[in-house]
């Protein structure tokens, strides 16, 4: 049986175990709605809070974007150094406050897929306002659930396919529009927008929240 978290099953995995340096599948219907948002804020330099692999962070320098990736997960690191040397990524457990030299330096952060695998999510938030200068652009996918979609996946017994309940470090949260909007309004984000992506909205893959720092808020 795989110790990889990638795999249908893992056996005590201390992190998200990445065994290739791919794009994933969900890259098809988050990745243009992630840019676009980017570039309707006019940002430059981005964080990717969570790079996993580093694969969406090379997108975004592909883009012409300014990236830096980190995530907590060692093999992920390893595959984003080995893949994408342009890139520039660091070991960080959110769970802990971000380096000083991290702190409102960034026009964004990204984190794609990344909060619903956390047993504290407000974590995230946390270390994402700290990264963000007043102003500053978050833009945050995860699966989404509704009562059509939950409906849909209960009929055809899809669940267990749906959340990997013998994944390690697989998914332990599950947003809906109001709660991942709650989320963000009490660490302190103004919600611009949320957007249902992948197959028709009833039906969505994942959301993508886009909310941003206050000007006049100070950096926690």
């Amino acid at each position: 049986m795989s110790a990889s978290t990638n795999s249908s099953f893992s056996i005590s995995s201390a992190e998200f175990v990445w065994d290739h340096a791919d794009e994933t599948h969900a890259h098809r219907y988050l990745v243009p709605p992630a840019i676009r948002a980017l570039r309707s804020f006019g940002v430059s330099n981005v964080l990717d809070l969570g790079c996993g692999n580093g694969a969406f962070s090379a997108r975004l320098w592909k883009e012409g974007f300014a990236v830096k990736g980190c995530d907590v997960s060692e093999s992920g690191l390893a595959l984003a150094r080995k893949a994408h040397p342009e890139i520039e990524v660091f070991r960080h457990d959110v769970a802990n406050d971000l380096p000083g030299n991290c702190r409102g330096a960034y026009d964004a952060v990204v984190s794609l897929e990344v909060i619903e695998h956390l047993p504290f999510p407000r974590c995230l938030l946390k270390a994402a306002w700290q990264a963000l200068r007043p102003g500053g652009v978050l833009v945050v996918s995860t699966p989404y659930h509704g009562y059509v979609k939950n409906l849909a996946i209960a009929l055809v017994n899809g669940f267990d396919k749906h959340w990997h309940p013998l994944r390690d470090c697989g998914h332990v949260k599950f947003f809906s529009l109001k709660t991942i909007s709650l989320l963000m309004k009490e660490a302190g984000f103004d919600v611009s927008r949320i957007a249902r992506v992948g197959r028709i909205p009833a039906l969505a893959c994942s959301m993508l929240a886009i909310a941003i720092k206050p000007e006049a808020q100070e950096i926690k």
